[in-house]
C-alpha cells in the first residue's frame, strides 16, 4: 500500500508556505524476489501420528476429511537439517502476539489466514538466509472447515444428514475478540488455550434454516512432528513439521521468486468417539471430538 504523508500539502493550503516541498510518498512495492508462501490440503496425503508413523483411526472411533475452508499460521521455520532445534533453523515468519487476555498470546484478529490454493504470505527471499533446507516447521492456530453429521430428533427429524462448520483453534494460547463460524458471529474477548471450537449447525428442515452454535474445549489435536527423537516441540505449541520433497538451495543470488506450498493432510483428520457404530458423526448421540488436528506437513517447492 502506498501511503501519503500530507503535511507538505496541509503548509501549503493552511499557511500558504513551502509550496515548492514535494509530497513524500513511501513505496512498499517489492525490490526484488518473493518468497511465496502457499497453502494446500489433501486428503489423499497420509494419515500421521504424532511421530510421523502412518496411523488408521482406532477401533470404537470413526473419522472423515473435513472440506477446509481457512486457516490461520504463526509461525515458519526452515530447518537445514534433522538435528536443527525448533528455533534454530531461520525464522521467515512469526505472528503478532498480545496480552490484552493476560497471557502471551496468538493475536488472532492479526495472523495471517488463507485457504486452500492460497499465497497466505510473500516476503522478500532475501529473509531466508543463504542455505540449503530440508525442513519446514509451521505453526498452525486456527482451523474452520465444513464437516458432515447426523440428527436424529423424531418425529421432527429422522436420522437427517446435514452439514456443519466448525472453528477450532489449535494455537498455543490465541486472543479471541470474536469469530465468525459459517454465519455467525461469537464474541470472546478473552484467551483460549489449544482444543477451543465453536460448530454452526447449519441445519436446513423444510425450508427453514438454522444457524445455533454449540462451543466447547478440550478437544485433542494431533500435532505431527517425524524429528521428535531429534528436534522435539513443547507440548501444546502445535507446530507441525515436514519434510520438503527435494532439499531448497538458497545462494542469495537468485532473480526470481520461489513459491513454497504447505500441503496438509486432512486425511481422516477430524475424529470422534463413536457412540452409534455407523460412522456418522453424532453429536446429539453423545458423540464427541478426540481429535482435530492437522495429519502431515509434505511442502515442497511450487
Amino acid at each position: 500500500m502506498k501511503k501519503i504523508l500530507l503535511l507538505g500539502a496541509m503548509c501549503a493550503v493552511l499557511f500558504a508556505c513551502k509550496k515548492e516541498d514535494p509530497i513524500v510518498v513511501e513505496d512498499d512495492t517489492p525490490s526484488g524476489p518473493q518468497l511465496r508462501i502457499g497453502l494446500e490440503f489433501d486428503a489423499s496425503l497420509p494419515r500421521l501420528d504424532n511421530f510421523g508413523n502412518d496411523e488408521s483411526v482406532p477401533a470404537g472411533n470413526a473419522a472423515q476429511s473435513p472440506q477446509m475452508n481457512e486457516v490461520s499460521l504463526h509461525y515458519i521455520e526452515f530447518a537445514e537439517s534433522a538435528n536443527t532445534w525448533l528455533g534454530d533453523g531461520s525464522i521467515v515468519y512469526n505472528g503478532i502476539e498480545t496480552t490484552a487476555g493476560g497471557d502471551a498470546a496468538v493475536d488472532f484478529d492479526q495472523a495471517a489466514k488463507g485457504g486452500n490454493g492460497s499465497t497466505i504470505l510473500s516476503m522478500d527471499l532475501s529473509t531466508l538466509p543463504p542455505g540449503t533446507y530440508e525442513w519446514l516447521r509451521v505453526s498452525l492456530t486456527y482451523q474452520n472447515y465444513d464437516i458432515d453429521y447426523r440428527l436424529n430428533y423424531p418425529p421432527y427429524i429422522e436420522n437427517g444428514d446435514f452439514t456443519g462448520t466448525l472453528a477450532s483453534f489449535v494455537g498455543f494460547n490465541t486472543y479471541i475478540t470474536s469469530h465468525t463460524v459459517k454465519d455467525s458471529v461469537v464474541v470472546v474477548n478473552d484467551d483460549k488455550v489449544q482444543g477451543y471450537w465453536a460448530f454452526e449447525t447449519g441445519l436446513e428442515v423444510a425450508g427453514f434454516e438454522y444457524g445455533s452454535v454449540d462451543e466447547g474445549e478440550g478437544a485433542g489435536v494431533t500435532v505431527v512432528n517425524p524429528l521428535s527423537a531429534t528436534s522435539p516441540i513443547p507440548a501444546g505449541s502445535c507446530v507441525v513439521t515436514g519434510q520438503l520433497d527435494e532439499p531448497l538451495v538458497i545462494t542469495g543470488d537468485e532473480t526470481e521468486d520461489i513459491k513454497v506450498v504447505l500441503a496438509f493432510s486432512i486425511n481422516n483428520s477430524f475424529e470422534w468417539i463413536e457412540v452409534n457404530a455407523d460412522g456418522k458423526f453424532e453429536p446429539g448421540a453423545g458423540e464427541t471430538v478426540v481429535d482435530m488436528g492437522l495429519r502431515g506437513l509434505h511442502p515442497y517447492v511450487d
